[in-house]
């Protein structure tokens, strides 16, 4: 007689998952149920909230994933997916409330799963939200073996007559760009690509540039902003967030003008981190098609009345933050131009 187990699925190894979360995790008050139940749940604090509005995102990791398999370090690809997430759900001004995980692997490998939930546990514990539930699916066939796939998914919070959306931008507005850990969680397959391929890099490869190997500088975690930009938007006016990952700025800072405006951006406001450099050199990749793939330094924007500039960036460095001043807001067609 054949068993699941012996099919390729290990049932109990799943219960050592839910055993590991119930003695790492520490929810808040406003949990209501514990690990291993059908679905969690989650209490709305109405006291807070007058015309509260629920705010949901999703998000995975991506090929960067492909360079944990490589290195064989899987502690931090578990803040990545949390961060890709809840630094979206900021974007409107939502407070993150709750995270839910998936994971899904060949095999399912107890030090494994450790060091993942590991990632995301911090992950949840910087982003200031809770980890409510989540899935593990061991999927013999479907994944080489030790490869997995992640996805997570959030939820946030905002007063209605608090939602930012952009709509309020006008010209004279300033952008303030948050600084990047590196290239966070996007543009890998060219990343990948270009050191690994053109450049025939390893990651145990040591560069000058980067003070360090190339596969530590690939998985420096996803910085989460949720802390700061919370802290920003309950003592200042802020007219408009983007979060700068797939697409760069053109996209994702174009996504939330108005079509009167357009964004001006400096791009020498700034200095990108070495690893851009790198990544430009030897692929020999054009500005343009850099600032399309890569967040190039910069990892949220933010835009605010100048008046209020000044108070933001005191706010936000007293955060931790590495701001400055990349762009203004001018008369156009909602297009975003990089200088």
């Amino acid at each position: 007689m054949v068993t699941y187990k012996e099919s390729g699925v290990d049932i109990e190894a799943g219960y050592k998952v839910i055993d590991l979360l119930r003695s790492a995790a520490k929810p808040s008050k406003f949990v209501l149920s514990n690990f291993g139940g059908l679905g969690g749940l989650f209490e709305v604090d109405l006291k807070k909230y007058k015309r509260p509005v629920l705010v949901s995102c999703a998000d995975g990791v991506g090929t960067k994933l492909k360079v944990a398999f490589m290195t064989g370090r899987h502690d931090t690809v578990g803040i990545d997916l949390v961060a890709m997430s809840v630094d979206d759900l900021i974007r409107c001004g939502a407070k993150p409330l709750y995270f839910v995980d998936y994971i899904a692997c060949q095999k399912n490998d107890p030090d494994l799963m450790k060091a993942l939930l590991k990632g995301i546990i911090k992950g949840c514990k910087l982003a200031g939200c809770d980890l409510l539930a989540g899935e593990t699916a061991e999927l013999p066939g479907l994944y080489a073996p030790g490869e997995y796939d992640l996805a997570g998914f959030a939820v946030g919070i905002v007063e209605k007559g608090s939602l930012i959306d952009g709509k309020k931008i006008r010209p004279g507005d300033i952008v303030i760009g948050l600084a990047s850990s590196g290239l966070h969680s996007n543009g890998y397959t060219l990343a990948r690509k270009v050191l690994f391929g053109s450049a025939k890099l390893k990651p145990t490869d040591h560069l000058r540039d980067l003070g360090r190997t190339v596969g530590e500088e690939l998985l420096e975690p996803t910085r989460i902003y949720a802390p700061s930009i919370m802290k920003l938007i309950s003592k200042v006016k802020v007219k408009g967030i983007a979060h700068i990952t797939g697409g760069g700025f053109e996209e994702k800072l174009g996504r939330i003008l108005p079509k009167n405006v357009s964004a001006v951006i400096n791009s020498s406001s700034w200095a990108a981190l070495p690893i851009f450099s790198v990544i430009q050199r030897f692929g020999r990749i054009s500005k343009q098609e850099m600032f399309k793939t890569f967040n190039m330094g910069i990892g949220m924007a933010v835009v605010v009345s100048p008046k209020d500039v000044d108070a933001a960036m005191k706010i936000l460095r007293s955060s931790g933050e590495k701001v400055c001043e990349i762009g203004e807001v001018v008369k156009g067609r909602g297009t975003v131009i990089i200088k």
